[in-house]
């Protein structure tokens, strides 16, 4: 379980990364279906792929960390839902986005669940290799 929350941690860090300096360089032109959203949006845009790199920064120290902080974990997986559940607001107020916006909503909320999941695989590895180790050692 380490390994796979490990290699997931990191993809999620690099993706976050990536798609934060694309939101960065890009602007409007990097959501679909927004290319003519006008000035205010395309720097909302361009602050909020900033901060999504940096998300994705945070995903990266956690996937180095030995062993990976299942509370960080939960933290970072919490709020990418969250998102979901904003962009599930959108929909209920505002009705059906782009389609690739529908596909990032399922990651979203698909996700966080693997992320808890693991997370408390591996700190119930983790509680096992403690309570195996005998006293004063």
């Amino acid at each position: 379980m380490a390994r796979a929350l490990c290699v997931l941690a990191q993809l999620m860090g690099w993706a976050c990364v990536a798609i934060g300096l694309f939101h960065v360089a890009l602007g409007n032109a990097a959501i679909p279906g927004a290319g003519s959203a006008g000035a205010t949006v395309d720097s909302w845009g361009r602050f909020m792929g900033a901060s999504f790199a940096g998300y994705g920064l945070a995903w990266l120290w956690a996937a180095r960390q030995r062993p990976i902080p299942a509370r960080a974990v939960r933290w970072l997986a919490g709020v990418f839902l969250l998102g979901g559940v904003g962009r599930l607001l959108s929909l209920a107020v505002h009705g059906w986005p782009q389609w690739f916006q529908i596909a990032l909503t399922a990651i979203e909320l698909g996700l966080p669940p693997v992320f808890f999941w693991l997370a408390e695989a591996e700190e119930r590895t983790l509680r096992g290799d403690v309570e195996a180790v005998p006293a004063g050692r």
